[in-house]
């Protein structure tokens, strides 16, 4: 295995570098839109061109794949990659607001082996090694134990009606610190129901992973890593006991909009 304290110095410098342009620190940034309501800015490239250098170094043998970077088809014949989000919740990082990560996790035949998610706007360090726990700010994790499903606490603007018995807490924009927020027991159930990238949630399925969570996707199938196509339709990450609740609860909606997308 890597270094792990090289590690997880690159990816805090990393937050740093991030930090020092986040306009909620009272930097000046250009940001602009890949396409309409899809955000990237200068520190977004800065981050990802500062990872792969380094990352590089540490481990010259993984391939890579990365939010913002193209993606090279040879990375599908290796068995190390590193899955890497420069900004994950870019949305906010531009706004000024504290729901953004730097996310990096380091995949091995399908599977993520060690990850990181530095926050720094809001002081908050998840780190993960497969079998070995999670903790934030090096203390360890213990995710949510949810027993009921009605009443789970949920990271999202405004629930649907058909989901009214859930609980609104608060959102980052970031899907990682979303789900880092169940490892935590800061939330109890996570789901998206969309096309998402591998590079959004590799690290922190692993810290929700480690921390005792139950991770999927929005069917409850495994999710698996470096394939083809880097995406899964959805992520479900929440307390075991609920896991099966709320893929009976979305499922139907599920199906639908993957047949419409």
């Amino acid at each position: 295995m890597i270094d792990q304290n090289q590690f997880q110095e690159i990816v805090r410098e990393a937050g740093r570098m991030a930090y020092a342009r986040w306009p909620g620190a009272g930097h000046e940034l250009d940001s602009w839109e890949k396409k309409p309501g899809d955000p990237v800015s200068e520190a977004d490239l800065a981050v990802d061109k500062f990872l792969r250098r380094e990352l590089a170094r540490l481990l010259p043998s993984a391939a890579w794949l990365s939010e913002e970077s193209i993606d090279d088809p040879v990375r599908v014949g290796q068995d190390l990659i590193w899955l890497v989000d420069p900004i994950d919740g870019t949305r906010d990082f531009v706004k000024g607001r504290k729901g953004w990560a730097v996310s990096v996790a380091l995949v091995s035949a399908g599977k993520p082996l060690i990850g990181m998610l530095s926050a720094p706007a809001r002081k908050e360090e998840w780190f993960s090694v497969a079998a070995r726990g999670a903790t934030l700010n090096d203390i360890p994790l213990i995710a949510s134990s949810r027993q009921e499903f009605s009443g789970a606490r949920v990271p999202i603007d405004q629930l649907p009606s058909a989901d009214s018995d859930l609980v609104v807490v608060e959102k980052p924009n970031s899907i990682a610190l979303r789900i880092a927020m169940v490892a935590n027991n800061q939330a109890d159930l996570v789901a998206t129901l969309r096309w998402g990238f591998e590079w959004d949630i590799g690290a922190a399925a692993l810290i929700a992973r480690e921390a005792g969570a139950r991770v999927t996707d929005a069917f409850g199938k495994p999710l698996a890593y470096n394939k083809r196509d880097p995406r899964d339709f959805g992520v479900l990450v929440s307390a075991p006991a609920i896991h099966s609740d709320a893929v009976a609860r979305i499922a139907e909606r599920a199906e639908m909009l993957k047949q419409n997308k």
